[in-house]
């Protein structure tokens, strides 16, 4: 029996918006879900027991940059990432494909690796997909994500079609690579925003029947519109079956929006950036808890929020980031976690009482509304 298994125990009535979980071998997944963003193994300024306080299920890792430092093989030696960072919980680890795109201008692709040269030292680093699984199974993450090609937008048909053909045939040697059992692995739909492109990758990828399925290459600059159009297109040609994450995502609003047409699990460092740069998401929109207004506001961020953050007040928040303290950073990374975790705790409940429409409407109404009104000093 395998140790991955996706229940999907209900559907929305009016929506396609799922409700599930899925089961690792560190413990289930609510979906949909949020996954706080760990590249370097540790969630930015937290603790682990600060992350799992915001309700967290799963966390991220990145191959790319655990494999420049500390090293794969000094990860595996001090217990994987689970034993290095003491996070007991599932995790998984991006293969590294997102750099190909980030690092463009300091990366090759072939047919057969993507080619970096480091940015902490310069040395040239090769990445075949085989050697992304090789890092994944070393690092011990509970989802590996395959090595694929994401390419700049805009860009030519021909240009996305080829990379988009090269992640399919880079997902099966990722998949021929595999040695773990108790290592999901993850194909990733490519294809810009083509949806045909989209259509025939994503067939082609749920014929290889991996443990669950990516929309990846969005979120990268292209309108929210455009990426919710290509969202709906591509996840009825994935299997019902097997859990959906669209990587990089995002903005609140685009987690429901994208709920709503299917997926199940985000990623995205926007909670903890904006965090670390003074900005709060609210029910009620967003705070910017430097701007003036907030100086001897004695409220919280949000009355009904119980995290860390929440026991103290605006004032006191918005000084210790004019004092440049790093309490102030950590408090905001907290509360911003766990909206995040509220948002999608209430997403599945909404789910459940097929009213996710009415959930989506009555939220963007309040972060709407609170735009109106934010303060622009």
């Amino acid at each position: 029996m395998s140790q991955f298994e996706f229940t999907l125990k209900h559907r929305d009535a009016a929506t396609s918006a799922r409700r599930g979980v899925f089961l690792t071998p560190h413990g289930p997944v609510q979906t949909p879900g949020f996954m706080p963003v760990g590249t370097q193994g540790t969630v930015k300024g937290l603790t682990i027991d600060q992350v799992a306080a915001t309700g967290a299920h799963m966390i991220l890792g990145n191959t790319y940059h655990l494999a420049l430092r500390p090293g794969h093989e000094t990860v595996r030696k001090l217990g994987g990432l689970h034993g290095m960072s003491g996070w007991q919980g599932p995790i998984l680890t991006d293969s590294g494909g997102f750099q190909i795109f980030s690092l463009k201008d300091i990366s090759k692709i072939t047919e057969q690796e993507a080619i970096f040269r480091s940015h902490i030292d310069g040395a040239i680093i090769r990445l075949t997909p085989e050697h992304s699984i090789e890092i994944q199974e070393a690092l011990g993450s509970d989802v590996a994500m395959v090595l694929d090609h994401v390419i700049a937008l805009p860009a030519t048909h021909d240009e996305v079609e080829d990379a988009m053909a090269r992640s399919i045939r880079w997902a099966k040697r990722c998949l021929e690579a595999s040695t773990r059992d108790d290592q999901a692995k993850f194909a990733i739909v490519q294809g810009g925003l083509d949806t045909e492109l989209r259509v025939q990758c994503a067939r082609d990828l749920a014929a290889m029947d991996f443990h669950g399925y990516a929309v990846g290459g969005l979120s990268v600059g292209e309108a929210p519109s455009e990426m919710y159009r290509i969202t709906a297109a591509t996840c009825p040609s994935l299997p019902e079956h097997k859990p959906r994450y669209l990587m990089g995502v995002g903005r609140p609003v685009d987690l429901l929006e994208s709920v709503a047409r299917g997926i199940d699990l985000f990623d995205c460092v926007m909670p903890t950036r904006n965090g670390r740069n003074g900005l709060a998401f609210t029910d009620s929109g967003n705070l910017k808890l430097r701007n003036a207004i907030h100086r001897e506001d004695n409220r919280p961020i949000e009355e009904d929020c119980s995290c860390l953050a929440c026991q103290h007040s605006r004032g006191y928040i918005r000084h210790l980031f004019v004092a440049g303290e790093m309490l102030g950073p950590i408090l905001l990374s907290i509360h911003n976690l766990t909206y995040y975790q509220r948002l999608m705790s209430e997403a599945r409940f909404a789910i459940e009482s097929d009213r996710f429409d009415d959930f989506m409407t009555e939220k963007k109404r309040g972060w709407d509304d609170g735009e109106k009104d934010s303060p622009s000093n």
